[in-house]
This record gives structure tokens, sequence and C-alpha cells, in this order.
């Protein structure tokens, strides 16, 4: 744990070094909140990522599913920087690595694969939460990746990939987009979603599990 911690520093005071002189120019990190959740426990051995974000550049990372690979392309100069950090922190300490996506949607309103939930649908997280990054004018076509919540303020280790389009209020923190294996998801939903109440028969746990088989940064 303490590796990971001091590869994590030494990635951004590097970023630091190079960073314009200009007192105008735009901050290469932002502050981050990661706060501890005694009564909600971590699902997985994890420490939580370092206080700041890197705020420039994109970062790859593929999770590896049952059905097939998908890459995602994380923004950090997004309104979400702090949201990409958590997530590169949760791959390189392997909490993705062999979960299973509890949730899939394919209505009107809402078509989405939801993942990052250990035990069971918005049960077994990372152990702390960090603030809402959204600046109101968010929306979810098909291929955003975007952390779930439940509620405000409560974003932790879940995340969900839409698939088709998600009509839904801009409260959800965009980290990116799909730019590799949409057609995995695509075949997630065509074998189709056992029904969970209240949420409709479009709504509820993947027909074929969905597992993630292993999370890494890259191709």
């Amino acid at each position: 744990m303490k590796l990971r911690w001091g590869l994590a520093l030494v990635g951004v005071l590097g970023a630091l070094l190079v960073a314009p002189a200009s007192a105008s120019a735009a901050p290469v990190v932002t502050r981050c909140e990661f706060t501890p959740t005694p009564d909600n426990p971590a699902a997985r051995p994890v420490v939580r990522p370092l206080p700041f974000a890197l705020t420039r550049g994109t970062v790859d990372v593929t999770f590896r599913f049952n059905y097939g690979p998908v890459t995602v392309r994380l923004n950090r100069a997004g309104a979400a920087p702090c949201a990409v950090h958590n997530m590169v922190s949760l791959i390189l300490q392997r909490f993705y690595d062999r979960s299973q996506c509890w949730r899939l949607s394919n209505s009107a309103r809402l078509g989405v694969l939801q993942c990052g939930d250990i035990y069971e649908v918005e049960k077994g997280g990372p152990g702390y939460k960090f603030p809402d990054e959204v600046s109101g004018t968010e929306t979810y076509p098909r291929g955003t990746v975007a952390m779930g919540n439940q509620g405000p303020g409560t974003n932790g280790s879940e995340f969900f990939i839409v698939h088709s389009f998600a009509n839904i209020p801009a409260n959800y923190s965009v980290l990116g987009r799909v730019v590799r294996g949409m057609e995995a998801l695509d075949h997630m939903v065509a074998d189709g979603i056992i029904p969970t109440d209240p949420n409709g028969p479009l709504d509820g746990a993947p027909a074929h599990p969905v597992k993630i088989q292993r999370a890494s940064l890259g191709w």
C-alpha cells in the first residue's frame, strides 16, 4: 500500500515540476476530499487516494469483462478530476478485479450497466466517499461513463456505462467515454434482464451474469 502512495506522489510532483510558471496558467492539480465511512467499511482492502488530482490530460483504462474488453478514456481535464483520480487509484489497487455488475437497465428512461459494488446493488464500496463534481450541464449519451451514487456526496466505487441513453438529472459526475468495446455492452443487453421490483421489467440483474475479470490502465 505504501508503494502505491509513493508512486502516486511521484507522479503528481513530476506534473508540478513541468507546470507553466505563469500565475495565470490553469492549475495542474486540484484538491480532493475523500472521507472515511466507518458505518460502510471497505468491501476490499484499499487505501484512500491522495487528496489531490491532476487536471490535465486523459488516461485510458480497460475493463476486461467476460463479454470482452471495454476501454474507457477518462478525462482528467473535465468536470470530475477527483472522480477520475479515484477510479485510477481503485484500478491500481485491483478493487474491481473479479467483481460482478449487478444491474442492467434498458428502459425508455435509462439504458445503463452499473458496476463497482462488490456485494450487490449499491452495497460493497471502498470505505470512503467523496463529493459530486457536476456543472449542471451534464448529459449522458451512449458511451458515457459516470459515477453512480446513493444521493449527494456519496461517490465511492460505483459507476455506470451508458449503452443507449440516460434521461436523468445532471447529478452524476462524468468520468469519460468508451473508446472501444461498445459491442460487448450490446451483447449484454441482448442477453436480457431479470427484472427486479420496483424498477420495472427492463431494470434488474443481467440475465447472464456480467463480471469484470480484470481492470487495468491502458489497452
